[in-house]
């Protein structure tokens, strides 16, 4: 009988043990998984901000370079996506895109150097230059958060934690694909402004 309940007493320290361990991992889980959603918002943040910004950019070129139609359709089509878009995941491939489209608008931009005299164009290109340095800042912040999140879940024993404890590994990373981040280095500190076509016909070659 005295074995037995050494045997039981056993049994319940181990139990206790494997119990206080599954808690204790499957807290930090969860404390690590609020960290990645909390890093997710602050890039949510910037990215809204920068979806605020665009249409009042665009409009300001757009009285300008009245005929570069596509690259604004572009931009409006890219901006909705992004605003539509509800997951990370969703949201990370519609800023892509937008990048893109508003890459284009910069490239533009170059051949209307009267855009630089602009006040308000001007402090529209301040503004969004910071707004790119935060979603750098926000979004290397937030990959970081993430890996850390799914390396701890990738261990052992967490891995089983995380298996029986609803935990899932989280590959929204925000990845750079190649030329799609060409945009945000937003530089309108120009060297020598492209000459402006001129309407004027090429004169004649003379005759001999």
């Amino acid at each position: 009988m005295k074995n037995l309940l050494i045997v039981l007493a056993v049994l319940v320290i181990i139990a206790l043990s494997l119990g206080g361990s599954f808690i204790s991992r499957r807290n930090q889980m969860a404390i690590k998984r609020e960290a990645v959603n909390a890093a997710w918002s602050q890039v949510d943040v910037v990215l809204q901000r920068r979806a605020d910004l665009i249409p009042n950019l665009v409009e300001t070129v757009k009285g300008i370079a009245v005929q570069e139609q596509i690259v604004f359709g572009d931009i409006a089509k890219a901006r909705s996506a992004l605003l539509s878009a509800h997951t990370p995941a969703e949201k990370i491939a519609a800023n892509g895109q937008l990048d893109n489209a508003l890459g284009r608008l910069l490239v533009v931009v170059e051949n209307y150097p009267q855009l630089k005299s602009n006040e308000n164009f001007l402090r529209l290109q301040d503004e969004l230059a910071g707004t790119e340095n935060r979603i750098a800042v926000e979004r290397r912040r937030y990959n970081e958060t993430l890996q850390d999140y799914n390396t701890f879940l990738s261990l052992f024993p967490n891995n089983l934690v995380a298996s029986m404890g609803g935990f899932a590994r989280n590959d929204a990373y925000f990845k750079t694909e190649e030329g799609a981040r060409q945009a945000p280095k937003v530089n309108f500190n120009y060297g020598t402004t492209p000459a402006a076509p001129s309407s004027q016909p090429a004169p004649a070659p003379a005759k001999p």
